[in-house]
């Protein structure tokens, strides 16, 4: 006898509908499966039979042929479980239900008929509701996180019985995210990206012109590179920011929650991004770790820093070939990863930050401390080549604090992470306005033609920037990113025009490693 379950699969971080075919016939016992599977999911015959039989469902002696369609696509993991034991008790006859046609099946299957959690449930009903799907069998350990897709039932289970009996007797009350997903109560019951859980920016002594870069690549979403000597702040600038960033849209969450949930990366207490990413690798990282990819490709950490903050500390510490990795998602923010049976594209809109000393000692140009050799220097940072530097907007460094600011004889006033936060969202509130019906969201993502549409100069502003180009040999590309920068330097001033000023400022920005 045939029966069809429908299930998910995921390829990348995008999803496809899969349907579990089962055949039973008489004959010599025995169980098939085919459809391009990997180890793990041909391993669900003795998770299911073994499952079956300790929930008190013996198999009759038959033959059994499990086909998982389409069958040109590769498929992995352990969500196929759930649906070949349910396609195999149909075919059999042992369950029967109306729901099956518009009930998409997912879950891992315990020896002991437990069902466990899977990865990539966010992506998978996504696309369920998209095709159609008006109800999801899910684990029980998944459901916090399925709740948050809109508009299609969600029927829990922790085991193969209670399985049988949801499509036996289907609950009159679902659990239907629609009714229950309230983004605004989300971002007050979880911990936001606030200062209270970055740090305050009051606790950096001096670095004033780090914190005013600082508040400008928030403000605009750009590349920040902070140079300087050992100990000046730097790692405690970068730490601090995503607590002056703006809190992420609901469609900015969902976008970031669909990668951490393909990753594994959540869990009942965790089962939703609602936070600014912040990844920090060590610079042993490798560049598949960056990338992404695998037999089984996976999102690298360039994708889990997705709408968030990258921070590589002790930059040219990292392989060369770490570092050239960014160089494609920096312009593109995707990344792409080809494999022999597959391309998978991976979103990887991050802002760099990046940390890194003048040598490697640390302490050049003070020849009174750094005893590096020029070609010590110049190998070291060698590794930052033109084309990396150029696709960083900001470069700025930080200097050794005085005595008299360590010690508190020096009475300054220092910039707060919530003063520099009101205006982070200030600039932020102007670019949505400006923006609106694009599909720009901040001034970072202005391309190369719409440059002259929200980066207009004046005619003495032209003149200004034509002796810049030309004195300081620029390419096209630092040139633009000159004007983003200060089209964000405008905002801050709540400018509608870009000034000379804020060109001027820019400029300084482009400075040299």
């Amino acid at each position: 006898m045939y029966s069809i379950i429908h299930s998910g699969a995921l390829s990348g971080i995008q999803s496809f509908v899969a349907d579990v075919e089962v055949d039973t016939k008489s004959g010599l016992p025995g169980f098939d499966m085919v459809g391009k599977l990997s180890s793990e999911v041909k391993e669900a015959r003795e998770r299911v039979r073994v499952c079956l039989n300790n929930s008190g469902l013996t198999l009759p002696p038959v033959q059994i042929t499990v086909n998982i369609s389409p069958a040109n696509i590769h498929k992995s993991g352990t969500a196929f479980d759930l649906p070949i034991a349910i396609g195999i008790l149909t075919s059999l006859g042992i369950i029967t239900s109306d729901i099956l046609d518009k009930t998409l099946v997912i879950g891992e299957l315990g020896l002991d008929g437990q069902v466990k959690r899977v990865n990539g449930i966010l992506p998978i009903l996504t696309t369920a509701k998209e095709s159609g799907f008006t109800h999801c069998i899910v684990p029980s350990e998944n459901l916090r996180e399925a709740e948050y897709v809109k508009g299609i039932g969600i029927l829990p289970v922790s085991c193969l019985i209670e399985t049988i009996e949801v499509l036996k007797n289907p609950p009159d009350k679902l659990c239907n995210s629609y009714d229950l997903l309230n983004f605004e109560t989300l971002d007050n019951s979880c911990a936001p990206n606030t200062p209270e859980n970055y740090g305050d920016f009051a606790d950096i002594i001096g670095q004033e012109a780090c914190k005013r870069a600082a508040l400008i690549s928030a403000a605009g979403f750009h590349h920040l590179l902070i140079t300087g000597p050992p100990g000046a702040g730097k790692t405690m600038i970068a730490k601090r920011l995503p607590g002056i960033m703006p809190p992420l849209t609901e469609e900015e969450s969902l976008s970031v929650s669909t990668i951490y949930s393909v990753s594994g990366l959540l869990n009942e207490n965790r089962p939703f991004i609602n936070i600014r990413p912040f990844q920090n690798p060590h610079h042993t990282t490798t560049k598949q770790a960056l990338a992404g990819g695998g037999y089984n490709a996976r999102p690298g950490i360039l994708s889990l820093s997705h709408k968030g903050v990258l921070f590589l500390d002790e930059f040219p510490e990292f392989s060369r070939e770490c570092i050239e990795v960014l160089r494609e998602p920096l312009e593109d923010k995707t990344i792409q990863i080809s494999r022999a049976n597959s391309t998978f594209s991976y979103p990887a809109d991050f802002m760099l930050v990046a940390a890194a000393n003048p040598c490697p000692c640390g302490y050049y140009p003070n020849r009174n401390l750094c005893n590096c050799t020029e070609p010590m220097i110049a190998r070291y940072r060698s590794k930052l080549s033109g084309p990396m530097m150029d696709r960083i907007d900001i470069i700025v460094r930080a200097d050794n604090i005085s005595a008299d600011q360590l010690i508190g004889a020096d009475k300054s006033p220092t910039t707060t992470s919530h003063t520099l936060r009101r205006q982070v969202l200030s600039s932020r509130l102007i670019q949505q306005k400006r923006y609106e019906g694009t599909s720009l969201t901040c001034n970072s993502d202005i391309t190369p033609g719409d440059i002259n549409v929200y980066c207009p100069l004046g005619c003495a502003e032209q003149e200004y920037m034509r002796d810049i180009y030309n004195s300081m040999n620029l390419s096209a590309r630092s040139y633009h990113k000159i004007l983003k920068v200060a089209r964000t330097i405008a905002d801050l001033d709540n400018s509608d025009n870009i000034l000379i000023n804020h060109l001027a400022e820019a400029i300084c920005y482009r400075g040299q490693f």
